[in-house]
């Protein structure tokens, strides 16, 4: 009976340590939840997939949702770089103007001659006679070119640049004289005009009549003729040097 009683709290308490020892074992869940790299690993994942939706979901917001009209637009944009201008933008239409290269300011340039050339300050000795101009016993350097027809026939005075008309003045010693400014600080004077065409203010297009070519005083040896100078940024400029060939 001893030998039992013996015998029997030792296998309770074998089956108290197989209790216990099974209950003490934690599962792998548990230990990996144990790790203190797991639970900012787990946040870090969360805040990756929700910045990841919300970028996705910006992007779809984005995009047109009817790409014919994207088409559409697209082309639109297209054809505006093509033409390179809007035709309602003013700074455009300047840009466009001031391109503009200077044309001869007759109809036809190879029925007319330069009867007297620019005074060029570094031009030949050639250049510096033929250039002078006589005026009541005073030589004054010519500021422009001469133009008339080998005929002495009147002609059409065209506007060599588009612009504004900012001066139609009628002075005793050069005659009628027009004065056109033009985008870019440029202005083309028209001096030795017989009848006038347009008034002060009007808006002209390179090619259009101005006046006819006319006689004046300072020059009357001249003949019918119309004296043309370019001023560019306040600076006279050789017309010769602007002009295209005949």
């Amino acid at each position: 009976m001893n030998e039992q009683d013996k015998i029997k709290p030792t296998h309770d308490e074998s089956l108290k340590n197989k209790q216990g020892d099974s209950g003490a074992k934690p599962s792998s869940w548990n230990r990996m939840l144990s790790k203190r790299w797991v639970f900012p690993a787990v946040y870090t994942a969360a805040a990756a997939i929700i910045l990841t939706l919300v970028w996705v979901y910006q992007d779809a917001g984005q995009k047109p949702l009817n790409p014919d009209n994207a088409a559409v637009v697209s082309q639109e944009g297209a054809k505006g770089n093509v033409t390179g201008t809007d035709s309602s933008d003013p700074e455009a239409m300047e840009v466009v103007a001031s391109a503009e290269t200077l044309a001869w300011p007759v109809a036809s340039p190879g029925e007319v001659e330069v009867v007297k050339p620019f005074y060029d300050e570094n031009g030949t000795e050639e250049n510096h006679i033929a250039a002078m101009v006589e005026y009541n016993n005073t030589f004054v350097t010519n500021t422009g070119i001469d133009i008339a027809r080998e005929d002495n026939k009147p002609f059409d005075v065209k506007a060599a640049l588009s612009g504004e008309v900012t001066r139609v003045e009628d002075v005793a010693v050069l005659g009628k004289v027009i004065e056109v400014t033009s985008p870019g600080n440029r202005k083309t004077v028209y001096q030795s005009l017989g009848d006038t065409k347009v008034k002060q203010g009007d808006e002209v297009k390179q090619g259009d009549t101005l006046a006819t070519a006319g006689q004046n005083e300072m020059e009357k040896g001249l003949g019918n003729h119309v004296h043309f100078e370019v001023h560019e940024d306040g600076k006279i400029m050789n017309p010769t040097d602007l002009l295209p060939q005949r």
